[in-house]
């Protein structure tokens, strides 16, 4: 019942800090006049957490701190649904070259950000 808790309170905070990102990213590019059919916040949420992921499991964490941060926190910041459906959008749009290289791109780049993470982990650990 503990980890269904520190679970559920990490969600919490990984989905606020979710949204929190993705509405700042989204700001700054109308702001700065950028529109792109990319979903950039998305891919930007996904490989920062990806780089969060590795490092976390890269540390000698308890059992409990693992819960809360790397199945909750970051499992509710981080978000392949939405980058499924982003994804899918594109291609029902027929923006095909876009949506291939939103699929792409993500994948390739949080599976790169997760073993930087991961080796910049076991660097601190020692």
């Amino acid at each position: 019942m503990t980890n269904l808790i520190l679970a559920g309170l990490g969600g919490c905070v990984g989905a606020m800090a979710r949204v929190g990102l993705s509405g700042a990213i989204a700001r700054a590019m109308d702001r700065a006049g950028f529109w792109s059919a990319f979903p950039i916040a998305t891919f930007c949420v996904n490989a920062l957490g990806s780089l969060l992921i590795g490092f976390l499991l890269a540390l000698n964490l308890t059992q409990s701190l693992r819960v809360f941060f790397v199945a909750g926190a970051l499992g509710g910041f981080t978000t392949f649904s939405t980058f499924s459906y982003d994804t899918l959008q594109l291609l029902l749009a027929r923006e095909f070259a876009i949506g291939v290289l939103n699929a792409v791109l993500s994948v390739c780049v949080c599976m790169l950000f997760c073993y930087a993470g991961l080796l910049a982990g076991r660097a601190l650990a020692g």
